[in-house]
């Protein structure tokens, strides 16, 4: 049996980022369309928030209760924002490996909000499949095929192989210069 190419590969993994890019996209946007139904201090981030402070312990929790929740109108802001840039990032496939990236950190966050690096159950969840999503397009080079990033390939200098050295003949040293055998 024969293996499919390498450009077959390529191809499903660029079906697969822009799957990827329209999954964070579908998730992100409302968050700015209905902002009033997200953002403090009446939205779903506050009851998210304080419902997660009290399943999580450890030092996670402490950085919930001491740090974003003090600061939650900065944090929604950087929820939604990194939402939208990476599905942008992803659907384009433009810089994929940085929308990949912020996936990740963002999908890690908030499994560990939910306790999930400590229980397996929340691993089965919409936020598990984020990171598996997101960890694709960190670590192969999916923005090549049907992306930005192939187009920007074909527009960069392809560095040139280094002239092979020259060999000149000399004649024999002699004189004083010449090393004492």
């Amino acid at each position: 049996m024969k293996l499919p190419s390498s450009s077959t590969y390529a191809f499903w993994l660029a079906i697969f980022r822009i799957y990827a890019g329209v999954f964070w996209l579908m998730h992100g946007i409302p968050k700015f369309t209905q902002s009033q139904q997200f953002m403090p201090p009446n939205g779903f981030i506050v009851q998210f928030l304080n419902q997660q402070i009290s399943n999580t312990s450890g030092p996670y929790q402490a950085f919930l209760s001491n740090v974003v929740l003090p600061n939650i109108a900065i944090f929604a802001e950087l929820v939604r924002l990194g939402e939208v840039v990476t599905g942008c990032l992803l659907l384009l496939g433009f810089y994929t490996r940085l929308g990949g990236l912020v996936g990740v950190v963002l999908s890690l966050n908030y499994l560990s909000a939910k306790g999930g690096l400590s229980h397996l159950n929340v691993w089965s969840g919409l936020d598990s499949a984020a990171f598996v999503l997101s960890a694709v397009n960190l670590v192969l080079p999916t923005g090549r095929v049907l992306g930005v990033d192939g187009l920007l390939a074909h527009f960069r200098k392809k560095p040139q192989p280094a002239p092979s050295p020259l060999f000149v003949d000399e004649p024999p040293m002699t004189g004083p210069t010449a090393p004492r055998t």
